[in-house]
């Protein structure tokens, strides 16, 4: 467990805000790149200060069960985006959903407010018999996708779909290797479900020829129908796909 404090709070776009945490214990944070996971904890709101379990390992969540929801701290899993060791410094960012505790958190912390995050390793791990990759999300895995893109090689070639609310959201000064193809998909207020865009998108391209790897990530819908339509329909080997529900439209995680 490694207790931190708000450092800054940066609004990258309407939809997106970055939380720069640091401190003296982010020496025992080993950074790995790519999509390397933390548990995040934070305080409600309301809270007087952040109780961090004590128990360094998964036992925490016993542990954090049994204290009264008014002391207890919220957890949500998120991305490091980029690491600074030489600062004692991390930035996460957060895709801002509606009235989540996270986003709710996200627009309130302020430099001295306290978090904590519990290192989860990377899910990003393509294998070397792979000639070509194939990235897709929506809002909530855009920060895994671009940090996967900082740190991959320059050799990488790769076919990527990234799905966020609004036109204002897309950013212009992302880094990636020149092999690499990103296409950006903004709802800007229709009715589409989060994740359905990039889903059609993925179904509706012309994959490249060639074994790839596939790592997707997002509303579960959009996870799963990536999946299946790759395994049914393009005949992927599934070893090959990687997907993950980082979140289920319409249903909110427990506290």
């Amino acid at each position: 467990m490694i207790t931190l404090e708000v450092r800054g709070n940066t609004k990258l776009t309407p939809g997106f805000s970055t939380i720069t945490l640091g401190g003296p214990e982010l020496e025992h944070l080993k950074p790995t790149g790519s999509d390397q996971t933390v548990r995040l904890f934070f305080p409600r709101e309301g809270q007087d200060r952040l109780r961090m379990p004590k128990l360094s390992s998964e036992a925490w969540m016993a542990e954090i069960l049994l204290l009264p929801k008014s002391r207890r701290p919220w957890v949500r899993n998120f991305t490091i985006r980029r690491a600074r060791p030489e600062l004692g410094e991390v930035d996460i960012e957060f895709a801002l959903h509606g009235d989540t505790p996270a986003s709710a958190w996200a627009r309130r912390a302020r430099p001295g407010d306290p978090a904590g995050i519990f290192d989860m390793g990377v899910t990003y791990l393509p294998p070397a018999h792979a000639e070509w990759q194939l990235l897709a999300g929506d809002e909530s895995a855009v920060p895994a996708i671009l940090a996967i893109l900082e740190h991959a090689p320059a050799s990488l070639t790769a076919e990527v779909v990234l799905e966020v609310p609004g036109t204002a959201d897309i950013r212009a000064d992302i880094t990636a290797p020149e092999g690499v193809q990103v296409r950006w998909l903004a709802r800007d207020g229709s009715d589409a479900l989060p994740g359905r865009l990039a889903l059609d998108a993925v179904k509706k391209s012309s994959l490249r020829p060639g074994r790839f790897y596939t790592w997707v990530a997002g509303e579960a819908g959009l996870a799963t129908g990536v999946r299946r339509h790759l395994v049914q329909d393009r005949g992927v080997p599934k070893p090959d796909i990687a997907f993950f529900g980082y979140w289920r439209h319409g249903r909110s995680s427990p506290g």
